[in-house]
């Protein structure tokens, strides 16, 4: 593409959009521009400038290199595309529209729509249009992961790539080719300066994943002004080091060099590539090109109109697809797509025939169904006062489920020791570089990129799971938020639960981190308070097609309830129960507890009872389903918590915040109201009321205040 100064020396087009073939690929590169511009201005909020800067680099991926079908955008073995520069939204969006992709429904079914009709363009950032602010997973066709905060979509790359090396180690046999689709992403200076991105990219060096590109969109631009006021990093070097292959273009307009470096990509099967991308924010731009003024608002109607001068494009023409442009990439990208996506499919059906189970199992996977006999052969914990922690026994049953499940997949930061997320059963494996078919994966510790890199096999369809502490939940936190927002499947398994970390202190001792998980929507915690409740949290977690699940569980042993004598741990699926009622089904007051304490207020109860006092034991191992229980039965809520009872004390070993839609005005809560402290568990729960005593106490006293 030619260029040429104009007096304030900046770098302007000087092509015109005409009609000749020679042309057609700049007309197409300037229409992504233009739709970028308008959508923008008629928002009147976001980001044009990066789109305008990389939509060569758009094109020359798209329209040339990308297996994508624009036809079914969910063919399995397609090439993933990230916007991780989630800003730079109009780029993707002009895309899906001028790829003509469909649209695709909840049901994975295609539908005789575009996933981003005109309108919707036109209506970017507008309420229910298929162009919100940034890319958000299924709620518009084609975005392979939400993205925005930065860095997020680089890590959910590595997952993505990690999950085509697992399903082409487990599906791909002689001759049978399922899986070799490349993943890519593009980034900006902000995504390279979070540090996830390097905890990612060192994941991905380490397991040499040759299947993943990064294309680093340099414009040395960001909200403040240039980057040399915060950021300062030789790239390349740093890429170098963590095993990456790296080149360069000096020019985003330049489509031999974009081309031959996508070309050095695939022909590279050892690592990693880093593709670093100079170009100009908001090129063409007479008075914003290289400026902040470009980054995150308008150009504004004059800027627009002396830009789309310069691209020799209808100065007044707003949001325009010239003639041409949509048969361009239809005898493009739609082509050679549709080519690929049907001998795909020729080759499925073979290999279905060659390989039944196999492709059942891939069938499965791929509309997040569990096989036949899922749940077969899971444990029953039998009565025992010493018991197991919920950690021990939380991984028997992973182990039960994951010979059941065989696209269960996971690992934890550096924790499987402790958090008993390790697969023990012959067969497992670890996945290391070279052998990607193992089931156990070794993050290291890195929990951030750790979480995002489980959301990026989760929107793969592999069902992944990952450990770490609780307190190191806030590590993760910000790629748990985007499970929940994309509504994925992702399994967390957090363990040292509370203050039962004992020695190690507070710096370990998770006290205000179960509410704030609490408080994420679509986010389902669970607590269970022994073995038997486990099990139905992992049968509950796996069913769940589009909701996270966190398990929260124990370092130290529980009693294994007596289920003969107490209620089924089957109630966990209806979020909380009555464990243990009063004779008479009449309580005086209720003890309300969760995960380890719920032992305790079974104690509290029989001592109660010696003062004539009837005490029911409500076991809730998590708000969310009980929420969402009592929306679809609503007389459940009145039948564990009748509202005549007022006298009500919840046992929790983490902040009170939140337990005050059970307990009520004028009930208690034993809880933390402060950071734990270094001690053996015996002296902490002494020392913070964690014991029958204070237990018992306070429930006199709510009994008392009831009268």
């Amino acid at each position: 593409m030619e260029s040429h100064c104009n007096e304030k020396g900046l770098s302007v087009m000087s092509n015109q959009a005409g009609s000749t073939s020679a042309s057609i690929e700049n007309t197409a590169i300037n229409t992504i521009r233009t739709l970028s511009m308008d959508a923008v201005q008629a928002a009147d909020s976001g980001h044009p400038g990066s789109p305008m800067g990389i939509a060569p680099v758009a094109y020359a991926l798209w329209q040339r290199v990308l297996r994508y079908d624009p036809s079914d955008p969910i063919w399995a073995n397609r090439d993933r595309f990230v916007l991780s520069a989630g800003h730079a939204s109009m780029l993707l969006y002009s895309m899906l529209h001028l790829t003509r992709t469909r649209r695709v429904s909840d049901d994975y079914e295609v539908q005789d729509a575009l996933a981003v009709p005109l309108d919707d363009i036109k209506n970017f950032r507008q309420l229910d249009s298929k162009c919100p602010g940034h890319p958000e997973y299924r709620w518009t066709t084609g975005v392979e992961t939400t993205t925005g905060p930065l860095g997020q979509g680089l890590a959910n790359s590595v997952g993505m790539a990690i999950a085509e090396r697992w399903l082409a180690s487990t599906f791909n046999r002689p001759g049978f080719v399922m899986f070799d689709y490349n993943v890519y992403a593009i980034c900006g200076d902000g995504c390279l300066m979070e540090g996830i991105s390097a905890e990612a990219a060192s994941v991905a060096g380490h397991l040499k994943l040759s299947n993943l590109c990064w294309i680093y969109d340099s414009n040395r631009i960001t909200i403040e002004g240039g980057t040399d006021l915060a950021f300062s990093d030789d790239v390349a070097t740093r890429f170098h080091g963590y095993g990456w292959n790296v080149l360069r273009v000096t020019d985003a307009n330049d489509q031999g060099q974009l081309k031959q470096a996508l070309s050095q990509f695939q022909q590279t099967n050892d690592k990693p590539t880093m593709i670093i991308v100079d170009s100009h924010i908001a090129f063409g731009a007479p008075h914003k090109q290289d400026t902040c003024g470009a980054h995150g608002e308008p150009l504004g109607e004059e800027e627009i109109r002396l830009t789309k001068q310069g691209y020799g494009w209808p100065e007044d023409a707003k949001f325009l697809v010239p003639d041409g442009v949509y048969e361009h990439f239809a005898a493009g990208i739609g082509q050679r797509g549709h080519d690929l996506r049907q001998a795909w499919i020729a080759k499925f059906a073979e290999y279905k025939s060659a390989f039944p189970d196999l492709a059942e199992q891939l069938n499965d996977m791929q509309h997040r169904q569990l096989p036949a006999g899922w749940d077969k052969n899971l444990p029953v914990f039998p009565t025992d006062a010493k018991g197991k922690a919920t950690r021990d026994t939380s991984g028997q049953v992973l182990n039960a489920i994951a010979q059941n499940v065989p696209w269960l997949v996971g690992g934890s930061a550096d924790l499987a020791p402790s958090n008993k997320t390790r697969l023990t059963f012959a067969g497992a494996g670890d996945m290391q570089a070279g052998t990607y078919g193992g089931r156990n994966m070794h993050f290291g510790v890195r929990e951030h990129a750790t979480g995002a890199i489980l959301n990026g096999m989760a929107v793969s369809k592999v069902r992944p799971y990952g450990g770490t502490f609780l307190v190191f939940s806030d590590y993760m936190r910000p790629a748990i938020r985007l499970a929940a927002l994309m509504e994925i499947p992702t399994i967390y398994v957090f363990t040292h639960d509370s203050i039962g970390v004992g020695e190690d202190g507070p710096t370990h001792q998770p006290i205000e981190h179960l509410s704030s998980l609490r408080a994420i929507p679509g986010l389902i915690t669970l607590r269970p308070a022994d073995g038997n409740e486990v099990v139905e949290a992992w049968k509950f977690a796996m069913q769940q097609r589009h909701e996270p699940v966190a398990l929260i569980l124990t370092r130290q042993a529980l009693p294994t309830v007596d289920r003969q004598k107490y209620a089924s741990a089957s109630g966990l699926q209806r979020g909380a129960y009555v464990l243990s009622d009063a004779p008479n089904g009449k309580p005086d007051v209720l003890l309300i507890a969760t995960g380890s304490e719920v032992s305790l207020a079974l104690d509290a109860q029989e001592q109660l009872k010696t003062d004539g006092i009837q005490a029911r034991v409500i076991s809730v191992p998590s708000f969310e389903i009980f929420e969402h229980y009592c929306h679809e039965h609503p007389e459940y809520r009145e039948s564990v918590f009748p509202a005549a009872v007022t006298a009500r004390v919840s046992i929790e070993m983490g902040t009170t915040f939140g337990w005050e839609r059970f307990v009520g005005l004028t009930g208690t809560s034993i809880g933390m109201r402060s950071f734990g402290a270094s001690a053996p568990l015996k002296h902490l729960l002494k020392k913070f009321g964690f014991t029958v005593e204070n237990v018992v106490k306070t429930a006199r006293e709510q009994v008392a205040r009831a009268k």
